[in-house]
């Protein structure tokens, strides 16, 4: 019984530590991603204006990278993960071949539809002309993150999650160091032409991302090499034809691929809505202002807790479809409830925290541009329902449901654009209705979706556990670390006293979390090093020593 229950522990620790690997990454990547935005925000000559060129071009870029890649990965990772629990080691390598081959053709054809459209999109669609060049400069970068998609894919099946890690951490380095040395020589040879500079920065990304899928490739051609099991297989293996290798990858793909163009076509709707809907009551560059502001500064900030819970969302795909492919039903459940608490302690604290410390925040990272502070509190209150659809949509990919999250998404979507069309034109709401808007999505989109996983795989979420005392947590730390800025604020600079009242609301929460008992000590030996975190509690007599 003892061993069975460290074995259970020690997969759960796996669990955990693929996420972390990839939540560590994502920190990393997203503190280099505020390095190159910031520096563009408040690079005189750009500012809120090239934000708004930017993010118009990015968005359209982002819509067309959905279409040919975005359900590629999770897609790939759940049919190789099945293969590779059933000893199918073969059958995994001859998904990849088949995925490289159909899905870089896709890719293809988003690289041209982006390369000839460019014009037309940036006039009609955008009505920001001024993205055109920006569009051109990224169209390359979908072929090539389609492939690396599908590279990620298999490795993340395979359960090397690491190689995601690093090739999203090289990406990164490459688009932040990039993106500053670019904007610099269009400055040096074409001065502060705002344009230019937009497209100088796009252009880096797709360097980037062309250098990230070099790495990717790589890493296979190493791994294939060097690898003991790659062409072992169950026995009297019999291939899969290739008909049915592509309709099983479509039938995968396709729910996930609509599932996340829902998602950017959030951000896409803002792109299209905003500066239409602005023009009403302000002029063009007003408009384009507000909307610098919303995509520029808000959407970076309240995408940063995203980033970090994304790690649960792509660990858990492999992991559940490997779970079901073996019945192991309670490890599923298990892997579910787990992810969604972690998902709601990292979301709460954060929507809290960017409400309390909206304007301190703003001042601290975009001293040159410290506009919207009220659009990011509004904006905020999507961050806690974000993170734990995104979750919740992951589970239901893991397990099967792969339609689910396409269908909650659509609708939440739909509600938005209502939101969008009908507020943004009121001079007395502007630009916070696209961020009502986004509220109103994320809500739909947990509710629907967290109803039918619970009802397709029933959750032991109690009240107390999930909801009543990550609230009480958060309540503390907000009321604890604004007291203490106050305190600061008197006898030292604002910008000092954000970031040691930042660094106390994390140390207070943290503490409340232990406090209130919001884990078990199972769930706690389930996070690395949590045995040693777990014996320490009961030394402090937080956690007593009765076995588990």
């Amino acid at each position: 019984m003892q061993i069975r229950a460290e074995k259970k522990i020690n997969k759960a620790e796996g669990f955990m530590k693929s996420v972390l690997v990839l939540m560590l990454s994502q920190v990393f990547t997203k503190l280099l991603g505020f390095v190159y935005r910031v520096y563009l925000t408040n690079r005189e000559g750009f500012g809120d204006e090239g934000n708004a060129i930017y993010s118009g071009g990015y968005q359209i870029y982002a819509l067309l990278l959905m279409l040919s890649s975005i359900g590629v990965p999770n897609a790939i990772s759940k049919l190789v993960s099945e293969r590779v629990a059933l000893g199918d080691n073969k059958g995994a390598n001859r998904i990849l071949k088949i995925a490289l081959i159909a899905f870089g053709f896709v890719g293809l054809i988003g690289t041209l539809i982006l390369f000839f459209g460019a014009r037309y999109i940036a006039n009609v669609i955008l009505q920001i002309p001024e993205s055109e060049l920006t569009l051109v400069a990224l169209s390359p970068a979908i072929f090539f993150v389609t492939i690396s998609s599908v590279l990620r894919g298999y490795f993340n099946g395979r359960g090397k999650i690491s190689m995601t890690a690093k090739a999203q951490a090289l990406e990164q380095i490459f688009k932040t160091s990039l993106t500053i040395l670019l904007v610099e020589v269009v400055v040096l040879f074409y001065g502060k032409n705002v344009t230019i500079m937009a497209a100088g920065a796009n252009f880096a990304t797709t360097l980037s991302i062309i250098l990230s899928c070099g790495y990717a490739a790589l890493y296979y051609k190493i791994y294939t090499k060097n690898s003991t099991v790659e062409n072992k297989t169950i026995p009297n293996y019999k291939p899969e034809r290739l008909s049915i290798i592509l309709k099983r990858l479509l039938i995968v793909a396709l729910p996930i691929t609509l599932s996340a163009i829902m998602s950017t076509l959030n951000k896409n709707i803002d792109s299209v809505t905003v500066v239409r809907g602005l023009k009403t009551f302000l002029t063009e560059t007003q408009a384009k202002l507000q909307y610098g502001i919303l995509s520029g500064k808000v959407d970076t900030l309240i995408t940063l807790p995203l980033s970090f819970n994304i790690a649960f969302s792509t660990a858990l795909v492999p992991t559940l479809s490997a779970a079901i492919a073996r019945k192991d039903i309670k490890t599923a459940k298990n892997r579910i409830s787990f992810s969604l608490l972690l998902s709601n302690i990292i979301g709460l604290p954060c929507t809290f925290g960017l409400i309390v410390f909206a304007q301190p925040i703003i001042n601290l990272i975009f001293p040159n541009a410290p506009d919207g502070a009220l659009l990011l509190q509004i904006s905020a209150a999507t961050v806690v329902f974000s993170v734990l659809a995104q979750t919740a949509n992951g589970a239901l990919q893991g397990i099967g449901r792969i339609i689910i999250p396409a269908v909650s998404s659509f609708i939440g979507l739909i509600a938005k654009l209502i939101v969008n069309v009908i507020l943004i034109k009121i001079p007395g709401i502007g630009v916070n209705g696209a961020a009502i808007g986004s509220i109103v999505n994320n809500v739909l989109v947990f509710l629907i979706s967290y109803y039918v996983l619970n009802k397709t795989i029933k959750l032991d979420m109690k009240f107390s556990k999930f909801i009543l005392k990550p609230v009480i947590a958060t309540l503390i730390m907000s009321v604890c670390s604004y007291w203490l800025y106050i305190m600061l604020i008197g006898i030292m600079s604002a910008k000092i006293a954000t970031v040691i009242a930042i660094l106390f609301a994390v140390i207070i929460f943290a503490l409340s979390v232990i406090a209130l008992k919001i884990f078990t000590k199972e769930e706690l030996k389930m996070i690395p090093y949590g045995s040693k975190l777990c014996a320490l509690l009961e030394r402090l007599g937080i956690y007593g020593k009765e076995e588990i």
